[in-house]
């Protein structure tokens, strides 16, 4: 209270001799519920849809500033949000959440959403607007059929098969064992098997074909198969996901994804070790003579099949129809800067790493250039250089007498993972260092975890 104001108080008991009324509280501030159940339910689509968290979360505070929640916090994780709106002068927090159940990738969805809180944030979208365009989107068909969804795992696998140099046999074979593996996967998914053993299956029917062909007498065909087989089940997604969020300071979300990843790896692992070890143990010629090196050359068939293995790593994350060239330009680029940099005798993590740099800085500021997200871009673009080869080879070396080659295969292949991760990642921290605006103008500033130590 100001000096004028007390003295004026004092002159009117002086003078009244009855004491003033005392001033009435100023109302608390107005939480109204639909902005605060807009802010969880594009929370939760974004995080369903395969966003990283720490886009989750800005989108979130984006919308809860445009729509005028007071005081307003967020908590994400990889299986819940939270909302809590604090109006002040006493009043109770207005808190609520929602679990994800069911994670899906559908980067078509991440396109919408990110449109809707750009518009949001500058005003250019009402509340009620707001929730029937979420609504459209939750109803929503996706860029493709379904069973184009379900041909685009068996096109992966073909494609990696023809990039590690089969010929049209070779890719056909591949084809055909990853669509049994994954439609029997989903069969166990309807009964209720949990997803370990569904990936564990359906590695083990990818490697089964290949087995099968060694035992047919083309045991040079075999590694080929099984690399396109294993390359439709590694999980690019949620590998650059955690890895984000792990740089970004969400270390829940990180460990969990991290975790997610690491079984997703064991799946595949498993199923493929238990076939070999049949396999070896019912005397099929299995040897890692069998297991030649991937042809690193930019001959144009293998720089097609590495943007044929984006392009339908896009399809197969329902990623949206205009990002399809990006891809396609994406794999050409990150297998043409690998080979370049393996003809310079460097080592196949840094190439990885360094190749992945690039593509990461391009996709992002290529993403910016659209104000879309940064996904759909990068996931697909890393698939070439995914170590399905390695895995492979790891296993076939445990089970003929070769546990401490096999184990330094299997660190190998996970080098190869991590480094293409932290490596697309690394291209969006140098691409963010120099804008200013990110996703709900927040930009570069919109980290304060960044300068939780250094940046004070």
């Amino acid at each position: 209270m100001g000096a004028a104001e007390r003295l004026r108080r004092t002159w009117h008991v002086l003078w009244d001799g009855s004491p003033p009324e005392p001033p009435e509280d100023e109302p608390s501030e107005v939480v109204d519920p639909r902005a605060v159940d807009l802010v969880l339910r594009v929370g939760e689509l974004l995080l369903a849809s395969g966003e990283t968290t720490e886009r989750v979360n800005e989108a979130m505070l984006g919308l809860a500033v445009a729509y005028e929640l007071p005081r307003c916090e967020v908590q994400v994780t990889l299986t819940s949000i939270l909302v809590s709106a604090h109006p002040g002068k006493g009043a109770p927090p207005v808190t609520g959440s929602r679990a994800i159940r069911r994670r899906t990738p559908a980067y078509w969805r991440l396109t919408g959403l990110h449109a809707l809180v750009q518009e949001a944030s500058i005003g250019m979208l009402e509340l009620d607007e707001a929730h029937k365009q979420l609504a459209e989107m939750k109803r929503g068909r996706g860029p493709y059929p379904p069973w184009l969804i379900v041909a685009s795992l068996g096109l992966i696998a073909a494609s990696a098969s023809v990039l590690s140099g089969g010929g049209p046999l070779v890719a056909g074979t591949a084809f055909v064992a990853t669509l049994l593996g994954d439609r029997t996967a989903a069969a166990l998914a309807r009964r209720g098997i949990a997803e370990f053993f569904q990936l564990t299956v359906a590695a083990a029917i990818g490697a089964a074909g290949a087995a099968i062909v060694v035992a047919a007498g083309n045991p040079q065909h075999a590694s080929t198969i099984v690399t396109g087989a294993i390359l439709a089940l590694l999980p690019g997604r949620p590998l650059v996901a955690s890895i984000q969020d792990g740089i970004t300071g969400d270390l829940v979300s990180a460990a969990a994804r991290g975790l997610e990843v690491f079984f997703m790896i064991a799946a595949i692992v498993a199923g493929l070790g238990a076939v070999v070890y049949i396999a070896v143990n019912l005397n099929v010629p299995i040897d890692v003579s069998h297991l030649p090196t991937a042809p690193v050359t930019l001959k144009p068939v293998q720089l097609m099949a590495a943007a044929a293995v984006s392009v339908t790593f896009a399809v197969s994350l329902a990623a949206p129809r205009d990002v399809l060239l990006a891809s396609a330009l994406g794999g050409a680029l990150i297998w043409t800067i690998y080979v370049l940099l393996r003809g310079w005798n460097v080592p196949p993590v840094l190439a990885s790493a360094m190749a992945a740099i690039v593509v990461g800085v391009l996709a992002n500021w290529l993403a910016r250039r659209h104000g879309a997200p940064v996904m759909p871009y990068v996931v697909p673009a890393i698939g070439p250089l995914l170590p399905g080869t390695a895995l492979y080879r790891g296993m076939v070396e445990l089970n003929t007498g070769s546990p401490q080659s096999g184990v330094l295969s299997l660190i190998g292949a996970l080098s190869v993972a991590l480094a293409l991760g932290a490596g697309v990642n690394l291209g969006g921290e140098l691409v963010r260092a120099f804008q200013r605006v990110g996703l709900t103008a927040g930009g570069r500033w919109a980290r304060p975890a960044a300068r939780r130590t250094r940046g004070f």
